[in-house]
């Protein structure tokens, strides 16, 4: 007999560490040992449950005897002494599924249960809407998925807000990503690139409302079956898609300050064999920060003093909508067509204050006034076509996808510019007046081809292909006004910049399992053709190389519901456009940041030990990784002799990297519930090649926690806490951060609508603070990029249609 109950929603952990040990053996009983065997699916689709929990329980008074994890297939084996037993077969974010009276004996072994198929915890059971739902955090060796609507903070926000709390990963004050400690990482939307990311790359997410995402993914060591772009692994979002039967979706309201006013819609409808789904947003936002530097320079003896200020108010109009239809051929064949359109409109006033000082600050030289007024438009659209044909056998499966993406950046900012003397008077240095024009376009047309075929009993195929063509380019125009009125050049900021990248890849992986032993071993080889273009100064920079991409997993189940896997890959980080543009800002022209032409491609090979395990009321992931990069990149800071700063990114010899991670959840009550992680890494980096004074060796950690209280049955409350430890790097050190967000939620209209109230950065305490030194050059900033952010959200959701589901189990 089969029967389905519904979930206690999701686990919670934090003071999970101490489960990493395997447990006590609960299961010794006496008359030998016997295989019970079975394979866990998804209900809607047949897809495989990897990794999901099966546990086995005594009929007669529930006690627990043992239990295991399903693996890639979706297929699991446990073995135990005779006896009358029920089987609890669970997976984040579906039913539990009950089989009562399993018995085994010497004449039934080994006993096979056949396909058992779980119903996810969103369908409707028996007339009975189901409200729960997916857990925030889910575990498994391969990757880490974190769903976005459990999360009551991401109401009202963006991806970045999503992605500052996801464990391991920060993010800093221009949205740059880094996962473990590393900067690389490749930024994928729906498993591909995407115009969101592309031209911008992790800041351009600060436009893609949280209410379009459904979850993130974290595969921190992917196989050959990912592109090898990105040492520290890949970010994978994936946006809000239903294929449900009839008409569904969601809508949102958001109120927030600093003024964040926002609409958005998630709709899906279904009928037979074709399915349409939308989602739009629309924002306006106006996003204040502010920067503190205090800078040492030291010259002929003398020192020179400045201090700086500014503050930037960026106010924006965000419209994003994404539309697309699904044409089922055949219940294994479906073809899928979207498109998806953003435009920002953004206004940002930003203002510096520069002073100036002779060997103290108490020797006031001059005071220099600087305001930038830009306005900015950024449309960017993509297209999408793919393919799928699922076969007869199970897991044998063809995909196909093409897509392009046409992105453009427009920006026009006027700079004005006074300086006075230290009793506030105007002095002789006369005003400036300057203007920077700035279009970038990017292009990109993306091929690919994936196909599985699966042999034997447990045994997989792999391959694929990919083809890839990107055209960016940059006219950059810095001019000045004359005494006469007219404008001239800068000299030196003028200049067309084109970037040419060509990449082309073939993978295999070859998968199979042997008892307790599941091991994948692929190949991926990428050709990578690169050119640089300087128009006005006639610069070409070509780059041709071909390289091999070897990836190894090894997986091994334990006992206990454990199990652990060792993996391998190798990854590249290539320089990206904003990597190799020579363009510097100009905002703040004592500090500008810029592209280096000359860069090279960074290779990391990352070896990663993971295990997971399972207990009642929760789960814990390990692991040990270790991380060997040559050609590092990483920015350094030049000052020159007028106290004016360049910083771009050059390549230093290796790095190489260690660490532990711990992530857990646990749910110590069915009202209370937690998760946390934390990271544990030490870096060394040697830039011996440009400096014997490049180098670091630093020790430092990531820690996140989440708890989460039912109140009154239809009220949650929310904290979460984040910690970035001090940081050293080759020119000095990073401190520490320290965040801490709340939320809280009511349902209303009879559990139909959902209101949350989230402060984000409750103490204002998000500030980037750095220390950098040089031979000539002491800095020290402090920067904060949005300050304390207060939403109020309101989210309604239409009922799905009712259907009488119900678990059940096919023979094989």
């Amino acid at each position: 007999m089969y029967r389905s109950l519904p979930s206690f929603a999701s686990f919670m952990g934090l003071c999970c560490i101490l489960l990493l040990g395997t447990g006590t053996s609960l299961y010794a009983q006496s008359g030998g040992r016997h295989q019970l065997t079975g394979k866990l699916l998804d209900t809607q689709n047949n897809e495989s449950l990897a990794y999901a929990s099966v546990r086995l329980f005594r009929q007669a008074d529930s006690t627990f005897v043992t239990g295991s994890l399903t693996d890639e297939t979706g297929t699991f084996m446990i073995e135990t002494a005779p006896g009358t037993y029920y089987v609890l077969a669970e997976f984040i974010g579906y039913l539990p599924l009950y089989v009562s009276d399993v018995r085994l004996a010497a004449a039934t072994a080994p006993l096979h249960l056949g396909t058992l198929k779980l119903i996810t915890s969103s369908r409707t059971l028996d007339e009975v809407v189901v409200q729960a739902e997916k857990s925030s955090m889910e575990l498994s060796l391969d990757k880490k998925i974190f769903n976005v609507g459990k999360d009551l903070a991401n109401a009202g926000g963006t991806a970045i807000d999503i992605l500052n709390n996801v464990p391991s990963v920060a993010v800093d004050v221009e949205g740059n990503l880094s996962l473990r400690g590393s900067n690389s990482v490749r930024i994928l939307i729906d498993g591909r690139p995407s115009g969101l990311v592309s031209l911008k790359g992790g800041a351009g997410l600060q436009q893609l409302q949280a209410s379009m995402i459904e979850r993130v993914e974290i595969i921190t060591n992917p196989s050959a079956r990912y592109e090898a772009e990105g040492m520290g692994g890949i970010i994978n979002i994936v946006l809000k898609k239903e294929r449900k039967e009839g008409f569904n979706g969601s809508f949102d309201l958001i109120g927030g300050y600093p003024k964040n006013l926002g609409a958005a819609a998630n709709v899906n409808y279904r009928r037979k064999n074709l399915n349409f789904f939308v989602n739009y947003t629309a924002t306006v936002r106006n996003t204040p920060g502010r920067n503190a530097l205090y800078q040492e320079l030291y010259r002929n003896d003398s020192t020179f003093l400045t201090q700086q200020n500014s503050t930037h108010n960026l106010k924006g109009m965000n419209n994003s909508a994404r539309a697309g239809l699904d044409y089922f051929f055949s219940p294994t064949s479906v073809l899928t067509g979207a498109y998806t359109w953003r435009i920002s409109k953004g206004k940002r006033f930003s203002s510096f204050r520069y002073l100036d000082y002779v060997s103290s600050l108490n020797n006031l030289q001059s005071i220099t006034n600087r305001t930038q007024d830009e306005t900015e438009t950024e449309p960017n659209s993509e297209y999408v076509l793919s393919y799928k044909k699922s076969f007869k056998r199970k897991g044998h499966e063809l995909t196909a996808d093409v897509r392009y993406l046409d992105n453009w950046e427009k920006s026009d900012q006027y700079f004005a510019q006074q300086t006075l003397r230290p009793d506030g008077k105007p002095s002789e240095v006369p005003n400036l007046l300057q203007r920077s024009l700035n279009d970038e376009t990017e292009r990109q047309l993306l091929f690919q081809l994936d196909y599985i075929q699966p042999f034997g009993k447990e045994g997989k195929f792999e391959a694929g292909l990919r083809s890839s063509f990107r055209n960016m380019v940059n006219d950059f125009t810095v001019v000045e006004q004359t005494e006469a009125g007219g404008w001239r050049p800068l000299p030196g900021l003028t200049n067309y910049f084109i970037y040419n990248e060509n990449i082309h890849a073939l993978y295999g992986i070859v998968g199979n399992k042997t008892g307790k032993i599941s091991y994948q071993l692929g190949l991926r080889t990428e050709l990578t053709d690169v050119t640089t273009t300087l128009r006005q100064t006639n610069e070409v920079n070509p780059r041709n190389y071909v390289n091999l991409f070897p990836s190894a997993h090894i997986t091994y189940d334990l006992p206990q519901q454990n199990a652990m896997q060792l993996s391998y890959s190798r990854r590249v980080r290539r320089p990206q456009y904003n990597d190799l543009s020579p363009f510097m800002t100009f905002s703040d022209n004592r500090n500008f940041f810029s592209g280096n032409p000359d860069l090279n491609p960074e290779f990391t090979d990352a070896f990663e030990i993971g295990h997971i395990k399972y207990v009642d009321k929760g789960s814990l992931s390990s692991s040990i990784y270790y991380r060997h990069t040559t050609g590092k990149i990483l920015r350094i800071r030049q000052v020159d002799e007028q106290g004016f700063a360049t910083t771009l990114p050059q390549n230093l010899a290796t790095e190489n990297s260690f660490g532990a991670e711990f992530t857990s959840s646990y749910s110590l009550y069915s009202w209370w519930k937690m998760d946390g992680s934390l990271n544990f890494f030490r870096a060394i980096i040697d830039g011996g090649n440009l400096d014997t004074q490049l180098q670091s060796d630093t020790y430092s950690w990531l820690a996140r926690a989440t708890s989460r209280l039912t109140l009154l049955k239809t009220t949650d409350v929310q904290l979460r806490g984040n910690y970035e430890a001090p940081q050293l790097t080759p020119q000095g050190k990073r401190k520490a951060i320290a965040t801490l967000d709340l939320a809280a939620s009511r349902d209303v209209l009879r559990n139909n609508a959902t209101l949350t109230l989230s402060v984000l950065d409750v103490f204002n305490s998000r500030r980037f603070r750095s220390i950098t030194e040089g031979p000539n050059f002491f800095t020290e900033t402090n920067s904060q990029g949005r300050l304390r952010q207060v939403n109020l959200t309101f989210n309604y959701r239409l009922h799905q249609t009712k259907k009488n589901t119900k678990a059940f189990s096919e023979e094989n």
